[in-house]
C-alpha cells in the first residue's frame, strides 16, 4: 500500500483519500442543511396554510377528502403526468421525449420525473440499460480519446510555434476548457433560459447537474404544459448531453490528475509508491480475470 510521510507520520494514500472524501461529504451535508432546511420549513408551513385556506373557502370539502386529492396529484406526478393543465397536454412518450428518456437511461442520469409504468416497459428498461450503459461508456471513452487527441495536436502546434513549452501547454488546456465551457455550459443555459423561462443561474444549474449525471429532476427541459416546444427540442438536448458528458468527464479527469500531481510534488517519494500500488492492483485484476 502506498504511503508517504506527513508531519513525520507514515500515511496511507488510500486512508487519506477516504478521510478527505468523507470529510468533504460531512462538509457538504452541513452547508446544505444550513442553506436549505429553513426554506423547506417555510415551504411546508406555506403549503399547510394554503390547504387550510382552501378548506375554508370550499366548505363542501373536508380534510380527508383534500388529503386524498393531494395523494392523487402526487401519484400522477410520480407517473410522469403533469397535474396542471388538462388532458390535451403534450405526451411524455412522443418520439422526442422517448429519445430523451432513452438517453437519460444509458447515461445513468435518471431525472426521476418520468419512468415506465407498465411491466413490459419496466422489464425492457432493465435489459435496455444493461446493454446501453456499457455501449454508452465505450462511446464516451472513444469520444474522450478523440478530444484528447485534438488537445494533443493543439499543444504540439503551440509548442512548435513557440519554445516555451509549459506555458503553451497550459494555454492549450485553458483554451480547450474555455471553448468547451462556452459551447456546453454557457450557451445552452442561455437557450434553456429563453425557451423554458428560467433564469441563467437555473439554466446553468440544470446544465451542470445533467452533464455530471447527478440528475436531481427538479429542472427538466420540455415539461412545461403551458409552452409549445418544437418536436426536435428534447432530441437535440439528448445529443447535447452525450457530447457534454464526454467533455466534462475529460475535464474532471484532468482535475483528478492535477490533485494527484500536487500530492506528488509535495511528497516526491509518493510517485514511485503509487506506481507500485497501481501495478499490484492491475496484476490482481489480471489474475482474477484468468480465474
Amino acid at each position: 500500500m502506498a504511503r508517504f510521510q506527513l508531519l513525520r507520520v507514515n500515511v496511507s494514500w488510500t486512508a487519506l483519500l477516504c478521510l478527505a472524501h468523507f470529510t468533504y461529504l460531512l462538509f457538504g451535508a452541513t452547508i446544505f442543511q444550513i442553506l436549505e432546511r429553513e426554506a423547506e420549513s417555510d415551504n411546508r408551513n406555506h403549503f399547510q396554510l394554503e390547504k387550510l385556506h382552501f378548506l375554508a373557502n370550499y366548505t363542501c370539502l373536508d380534510g380527508p377528502a383534500l388529503e386524498k386529492f393531494v395523494h392523487v396529484i402526487l401519484d400522477a406526478w410520480e407517473k410522469g403526468v403533469n397535474p396542471s393543465g388538462n388532458s390535451t397536454n403534450p405526451s411524455n412518450w412522443d418520439f422526442g421525449s422517448s429519445f430523451f428518456f432513452a438517453g437519460t437511461v444509458v447515461t445513468t442520469i435518471g431525472y426521476g420525473n418520468l419512468c415506465p409504468s407498465t411491466v413490459s416497459g419496466q422489464v425492457f428498461c432493465v435489459f435496455y440499460a444493461l446493454c446501453g450503459i456499457p455501449l454508452n461508456l465505450t462511446f464516451l471513452k472513444q469520444l474522450g480519446k478523440c478530444l484528447t487527441a485534438h488537445l494533443g495536436r493543439l499543444e504540439r502546434g503551440m509548442v512548435a510555434a513557440v519554445p516555451h513549452r509549459r506555458v503553451f501547454v497550459a494555454l492549450a488546456v485553458s483554451l480547450f476548457f474555455t471553448s468547451g465551457s462556452l459551447l456546453l455550459l454557457v450557451i445552452p443555459p442561455l437557450l434553456f433560459s429563453y425557451v423554458e423561462g428560467w433564469s441563467f443561474g437555473e439554466g446553468f444549474y440544470f446544465a451542470f447537474i445533467t452533464l455530471s449525471t447527478i440528475g436531481f429532476g427538479d429542472y427538466v427541459v420540455g415539461t412545461d404544459p403551458d409552452k409549445e416546444y418544437i418536436s426536435l427540442y428534447r432530441s437535440l438536448t439528448g445529443i447535447w448531453i452525450i457530447f457534454g458528458l464526454a467533455w466534462l468527464a475529460l475535464v474532471l479527469n484532468i482535475g483528478s490528475r492535477i490533485m494527484e500531481n500536487i500530492v506528488i510534488l509535495t511528497h516526491p517519494g509518493f510517485k514511485k509508491q503509487k506506481e507500485e500500488e497501481d501495478e499490484v492492483s492491475s496484476n490482481k485484476l489480471e489474475d482474477t480475470s484468468k480465474i
